[in-house]
């Protein structure tokens, strides 16, 4: 009866060893694979959005696509915040330097994609030098490596996720129409 005991507890962790490490070692490169992808992919987007002044609709699909072509479901968060040239700013009359504080306004995600979305003439927002983006990319869905490890280690906690990038920067020129 011992014998057979141990047989069965070496029969166990012998598959443990042989297959459930190699499986979670395998799905833990193929999660850093997808987050070196998503965050080259969102530091592109939000580079060319910096560099050339203008989110368009066409950059906002590729960046989606591009993301998603990892096999996951992301969410995707974007702000921009618009510098408000307002005019009653205090000046004084030899100089034509606006003196205070600048004032930013802030447009969001759902914001951004009804003006990408829902303006037909253009499909794009245009912003100036000075403007700030940024991006955060969380992945919406359970990885197998998330799956492996919460059997195996008992984690709970649904709001966790796996993949997730972010990038920001002051846009440096300005966008043409």
């Amino acid at each position: 009866m011992g014998d057979s005991l141990i047989t069965v507890i070496a029969i166990f962790l012998a598959a443990i060893l042989m297959f459930i490490f190699p499986l979670m070692s395998v799905s833990e490169r193929s999660d850093d694979v997808s987050q070196l992808s998503v965050q080259t992919a969102t530091t592109e987007f939000v580079d060319k959005v910096r560099t050339t002044g203008k989110l368009t609709l066409d950059d906002y699909d590729k960046f989606v696509q591009t993301i998603t072509s990892t096999g996951n479901s992301f969410e995707v968060e974007m702000q921009a915040q618009i510098l408000d040239e307002n005019p009653g700013v205090k000046t004084t009359q030899a100089e034509t330097t606006k003196i205070g504080e600048n004032v930013y306004y802030n447009l969001y995600t759902s914001q951004l994609e009804n003006i990408l979305y829902n303006d037909s003439a253009s499909n794009r927002l245009t912003l100036k030098e000075g403007d700030r983006f940024s991006v955060v990319v969380k992945n919406t869905n359970t990885t197998i490596a998330q799956i492996l490890r919460n059997f195996l280690y008992r984690i709970a906690g649904n709001d966790t996720y796996q993949i997730a990038a972010q990038h920001a920067g002051i846009v440096t020129v300005n966008g043409t129409k």
